[in-house]
């Protein structure tokens, strides 16, 4: 059959129609036909898909390559289906207008004679925008036949099998693997290649990750954009060579144990932590988790874009006024009240020193953020009188309570009852693969994990925002929130299939409540939890507690919980201000240590302060101002005029330097951009001295005269003259410093 074409124009994008044999192609004029092959051009990207195999490669700006990608689904009645199995490929390509704005919509469908599912792939690009949206649904392929059934579907996966190959350029390339949620205090992985080849580097990122280069911070970004469904695993191995992989799969469906035997970031820790298989979605179409594919030459901006696509795509809180500024008993006391260290006059001292700070006092009304408390002693009657006490000195009272786990012993999980519901534990429990109720923490005394569906959950959750709404809280702190992500066996509400289907029906739920009993000006933030669905809190914490120390291998301290560990993984993380949430939360600052820690050192104080800051955390503080030091420290701390500023409309800091392998040993830097240009470097090196020369260029920086400013002190460390292409700083080790870039004239510098 000879080609047919013809012209026609929509939403003044001029299109060519090809009928090719007996499929037909809706082709941009943007579009190329070469024999067996269509490209299609994107801002950043080039798509070409084989008309033959049905294989979709990908080759980015940044020069990273995506060869001969395919889809598949594994599923319950049809087995594992990919796409370059089936016997057609059709081709079509549309104009689109979304969201995001107009672009081309290209469809690759999947079929066979006697193929019981079609494999539909849907690939976008925008005219406007920096990124593409790929996507896979598995579809019936006639009435007669039964429903795909899936928990395991990807848009798009690197096969050996498939002659599949991943190039990363750069001389030395990198893949960020990033933890399922911020608990156990698990990093962020900048992994490295294998030394040999005869060695490879395996694992598994959750929601997204990135391939790059860390001299160049070109690469590319991926994740997936939608999260009501979908856990999203990306599955990686190194090849041979450097800078090549052989296996690159992004994927829903991930659900994966905790394998203690494993170091915590590397399979021990850093999944799933369930306990169950991933749930099976079955219906007439299921749809993969929406993908976002970026690979621009500066993979900075594609996080940000990232940040700004999910936002667009699910909404996000915004907050009117300034930050918060707060002070959190957890610091102080683990469960407040357990070993009777605080008791109810000690928070009034605490109340009373805040209040004394004025510069700490002049933006947002602080805030005591009341942790978990032994509610014998802490009762509701308690806590609205330390309400009351703190209003009385311009303090707002916060509330702490975990909507999707409870706290009880082993023995005890079938009697106890859930809050203040007539309904057992036992009957609202997740359960495991072996239908037994899932210890989220296990041990004897454990948290379990509730069903977020589950009616009485509901009512434990109102129960809680009430006793909130008694003491006039108008800042949450929600924990654990991991645990009504859990996959389990059973469900109160049949239709849900998922864990993430469950836990942002329940988040989604929880915003509501507080909506309706709180009131919407009250201040969420996320403590242990998942990173997406991101829409229903103000704050998340970037990693687990911190405890301020310098080091995770610092003698005397835990092997956990440091600034420097926090900060390694917020290198990666700094896009999330934002763009997610208006803030991120590094936990709290200490001023002398933190519960029964050893004494910190003033310079570690300073540190974690600067880390916070170049994270765009909002002011938290959990010291024990009844200590003669810790008070002293407060004064020239946290109410420093500076310092308070700052944290009143904080801002992330963009990272010039990220941490890179697993060593305590990083040196980090970062610039924050506006009328005043500020940069912040780190050192956590313990014998090596850190200078970082940065071109003035990198910072956005105009040409001019600046007086370069430590911001705590005031003290010059020099100027920037006129025509003058780069700055170098120097950090002495287990320090930071923290500088702002002021413009001057010849006059006031003389």
């Amino acid at each position: 059959m000879r080609n047919v074409k013809c012209k026609r124009k929509c939403n003044g994008i001029v299109y060519t129609q090809i009928l090719v044999g007996c499929a037909l192609f809706a082709i941009p004029l943007h579009a190329q036909e070469h024999n067996d092959t269509l490209q299609f051009a994107g801002q950043q990207a080039q798509v070409t898909i084989s008309r033959s195999s049905g294989k979709v490669s990908y080759y980015f700006e940044s020069g990273v390559q995506l060869r001969n990608t395919v889809a598949y689904v594994e599923d319950v009645h049809a087995g594992y289906q990919v796409s370059a199995a089936f016997s057609r490929h059709r081709v079509t390509a549309s104009p689109v207008r979304d969201s995001f704005g107009a672009g081309t919509h290209v469809q690759v469908t999947h079929e066979g004679e006697r193929a019981p599912l079609r494999l539909i792939q849907h690939i976008t690009l925008y005219e406007n925008q920096p990124f593409l949206l790929v996507s896979v649904e598995a579809v019936r392929a006639n009435a007669s036949g039964a429903l795909p059934e899936t928990s395991n579907l990807s848009p798009l996966a690197v096969l050996p099998a498939q002659q599949g190959r991943v190039t990363v350029p750069g001389s030395e390339p990198r893949i960020l693997d990033v933890p399922f949620d911020n608990d156990n205090w698990v990093k962020a992985l900048a992994r490295p290649w294998p030394d040999t080849p005869a060695h490879t580097v395996s694992g598994i990122s959750y929601e997204l990750a990135a391939l790059y280069d860390r001299n160049k911070l070109a690469g590319l970004v991926t994740g997936s954009i939608t999260h009501d469904c979908w856990k999203t695993g990306i599955a990686y191995r190194t090849g041979a060579a450097r800078g090549m992989l052989d296996s690159f799969l992004v994927y829903g469906g991930a659900a994966t144990e905790d394998n203690k035997a494993l170091p915590a970031a590397y399979g021990g820790l850093d999944g799933t932590h369930d306990h169950a298989p991933h749930g099976a979605v079955s219906g007439i179409s299921v749809r993969s988790p929406v993908i976002y594919l970026a690979g621009s030459h500066d993979m900075r901006q594609d996080f940000t874009a990232y940040g700004h696509a999910n936002a667009t795509r699910n909404g996000r809180l915004h907050w009117k006024g300034y930050a918060p500024f707060y002070w959190n008993s957890f610091g102080v006391e683990g469960v407040l009240g357990y070993t009777k260290k605080m008791m109810p006059p000690g928070v009034a001292k605490i109340s009373d020193f805040l209040h004394s700070l004025d510069h700490f006092n002049q933006y947002a009304a602080p805030v005591l953020s009341i942790d978990s408390y032994d509610q014998s002693i802490y009762t509701t009657d308690l806590l609205a009188s330390l309400g009351r006490y703190g209003r009385k000195r311009g303090q707002q009272l916060g509330f702490y309570f975990i909507p999707f786990a409870v706290w009880t012993w082993k023995n005890t999980v079938e009697q106890t009852k859930l809050g203040d519901t007539n309904i057992s534990l036992g009957e609202v429990v997740l359960k495991d693969k072996h239908r037994q109720p899932i210890a989220y923490k296990d041990g004897d005394w454990g948290a379990y994990a509730i069903d977020p569906t589950h009616p009485a959950v509901r009512a434990h959750i109102i129960s809680q925002l009430k006793k909130a709404k008694a003491i006039q809280a108008t800042f949450l702190k929600i924990d654990f929130l991991t645990a009504g992500s859990l996959e389990s066996v059973v469900r109160y509400d049949k239709r849900v299939r998922t864990g993430m289907q469950a836990y942002d029906q329940g988040m989604k739920m929880l915003k509501h409540l507080v909506d309706s009993i709180l009131g919407p000006d009250v201040f969420i933030t996320q403590a242990i939890s998942p990173m997406f669905p991101h829409q229903y809190a103000h704050t998340r914490f970037i990693s687990t507690d911190v405890y301020s120390h310098l080091r995770d291998d610092q003698p005397g301290f835990p092997a956990w919980g440091s600034t420097e560990a926090s900060l390694a993984t917020g290198s990666f993380m700094w896009w999330m201000q934002g763009t997610l949430w208006p803030y991120t939360n590094l936990d709290v600052a200490v001023m002398q240590h933190f519960q029964e820690n050893p004494e910190l050192t003033e310079q570690e104080v300073k540190v974690r302060l600067y880390a916070m800051m170049a994270m765009g955390s909002i002011l938290g503080d959990g010291s024990d101002f009844r200590e003669n030091l810790a008070t002293d420290r407060a004064k020239r701390f946290l109410n420093n005029p500076e310092l308070c500023a700052f944290f009143s409309q904080p801002r992330a800091f963009t990272p010039l330097r990220m941490a890179d392998g697993d060593t305590p040993d990083q040196q980090l830097s970062f610039y924050l951009e506006g009328d005043t240009t500020m940069l912040a470097l780190f050192n956590f090196a313990a014998t090596t001295t850190f200078t970082e020369t940065i071109p003035v260029k990198d910072i956005g920086l105009e040409d001019g005269r600046y007086a370069i400013t430590e911001l705590l002190t005031g003290r010059s460390l020099g100027t920037v003259a006129p025509g003058q292409s780069s700055i170098s700083l120097t950090v002495p080790v287990k320090d930071a410093l923290l500088v702002k870039l002021i413009p001057a004239n010849d006059l006031s510098l003389k």
